[in-house]
């Protein structure tokens, strides 16, 4: 705790007066364009790993990055947490693009690799479930992941398993759809701190270098260059116009 005080404290005396405006601006409301769902380990910081602003991402964090799936009706089959932020972010923000994010070395895939957990954590217990999907596709012999540790290719798989859970949503449904809305499947390699990108045509997470990072911006069909500036929070005043027109860029495993 003692870090955290000296870190405000810092923070009010040292860059607060560089972020005056930039909060001015975002106490009239936010405009992220991008959900981004990851995990609570303390190893992952979604904004440091994107060089974003305040106000740019929405951010969710739970652990093992999961997202129970719908049913029929299109309420969770789990917590509602996750499936309240996914509604509240496609219904009332200008969200274009859903961030899944997993990471090396997760204590979650961990666990359920080892069978689960104990008794004295009922809740956490339940909660591995959502990851299950994952686990069964491993033992079938999916080839994601490849060369890695066991619990590495369990969290690339999950990735792929709560983009499929995401899409039981009939909001989610229906944005995509309507070409409205892409998913991505990223995962993160703490020990080279190296982002790697789900890519369908090639079945598996490549490293986001430039070269990767300029086909995919290629095909967002927006800028083609890594310098290209993208508006953010010190410059949003609303909702940008109009919906994008493009489809998902991530599938299933």
């Amino acid at each position: 705790m003692k870090k955290l005080i000296r870190g405000l404290l810092d923070f009010q005396l040292n860059a607060r007066p560089g972020y005056r405006d930039v909060f001015l601006k975002l106490a009239q409301g936010q405009y992220p364009d991008c959900l981004f769902i990851s995990c609570a380990d303390s190893r992952v910081v979604p904004n440091l790993l994107v060089s974003m602003d305040p106000g740019d991402l929405f951010v969710v964090r739970n652990v093992g990055n999961l997202v129970p799936p719908s049913d029929a009706d299109g309420h969770s089959t789990g917590d509602q947490s996750e499936p309240a932020a996914l509604e509240f972010s496609l219904q009332h923000l200008p969200v274009e693009d859903v961030v899944i994010c997993g990471h090396s070395s997760c204590g979650a895939m961990k666990a359920i690799l080892a069978g689960g957990v104990g008794p004295e954590t009922p809740n956490l217990a339940h909660w591995l479930t959502h990851g299950q999907g994952a686990l069964r596709a491993l033992r079938a012999g999916s080839p994601v992941g490849e060369g890695l540790p066991e619990h590495d290719r369990l969290s690339q798989l999950n990735v792929l398993q709560q983009l499929e859970h995401i899409k039981t949503y009939p909001l989610v449904k229906q944005r995509l759809a309507a070409g409205t809305l892409r998913l991505h499947g990223w995962w993160f390699d703490i020990a080279h701190a190296q982002v790697h990108a789900w890519r369908p045509t090639q079945g598996r997470f490549v490293p986001m270098d430039e070269l990767v990072g300029e086909a995919l911006l290629r095909e967002l069909g927006g800028g083609t260059s890594m310098t290209d500036d993208e508006p953010s929070a010190n410059d949003a005043t609303g909702p940008k116009s109009g919906p994008p027109q493009w489809l998902s860029v991530a599938s299933g495993s």
